[in-house]
């Protein structure tokens, strides 16, 4: 590896920015790939440099093979993220299960009362504001949203961001008329149908959930079928 290709490598990594290594084995050319596009001198088509981005999403390193040899895609990504607006009841179990399915969680509230509460001891805590604390996690394509305060000044401002955003996974608790009227103010802030039809509300897979353990059973199921490509039907 060249040294200017190791150094990049480790800025892209030192950002926690998801990044692929792709190397042909014949001729050792190489080429970094993230989900903004390319750089290295390994030439590879459009295709070629999509199937690299596809591996980032999935977290699995590949290979395929090339006219000039073949290509090993050595996939090198930080945790997926999972953010949880409101320190509400819901919030606490949804939080464990996020981590041990190995996600980086985040509860964002800016209520004292509710974030200050020990249910999360560590779990990382910001109390900004949703759409201040969402412009400093930037979510990406490995990124979660999920709203459960049900208060529109809370909610909004996160769904906002967003779906702003390259986030695989966007969810919002609340009713079916809830969740319509959700819409409708969103749809005043300029996000068209496409946009809105990536918010999965009511949230969480059809399980027949009551309590709170059951329905961040449901929402982290739903996470997990759309982050590995699995069925979503409600």
């Amino acid at each position: 590896m060249k040294p200017a290709t190791f150094e990049r490598l480790a800025e892209l990594r030192a950002a926690a920015t998801p990044v692929a290594l792709l190397t042909n084995l014949r001729s050792g050319s190489q080429l970094l790939v993230t989900a903004g596009g390319s750089e290295g001198e390994l030439c590879l088509d459009v295709d070629m440099v999509a199937a690299a981005q596809e591996a980032l999403k999935s977290d699995e390193s590949t290979s395929f093979e090339t006219p000039a040899g073949k290509v090993f895609v050595h996939v090198f990504a930080p945790p997926p993220r999972l953010v949880v607006v409101g320190a509400v009841h819901i919030a606490e179990p949804l939080a464990r299960m996020g981590a041990l399915s190995g996600y980086g969680v985040t509860i964002v509230d800016p209520r004292r009362a509710f974030a200050a509460s020990q249910r999360f001891d560590g779990i990382a805590v910001s109390g900004d504001w949703p759409d201040e604390a969402m412009e400093k996690l930037r979510p990406d394509m490995r990124t979660a949203v999920v709203t459960l305060t049900h208060d529109p000044k809370l909610d909004d401002p996160a769904l906002d961001v967003a779906l702003k955003s390259p986030a695989f996974y966007i969810g919002a608790l609340g009713s079916r008329k809830t969740h319509a009227a959700r819409l409708q103010r969103l749809s005043a802030l300029g996000h068209g149908e496409a946009a809105l039809a990536r918010i999965h509300g009511p949230v969480g897979l059809d399980i027949g959930a009551l309590s709170p353990a059951e329905i961040a059973l449901s929402i982290m199921g739903q996470v997990t079928a759309v982050r590995r490509g699995g069925g979503t039907r409600r």
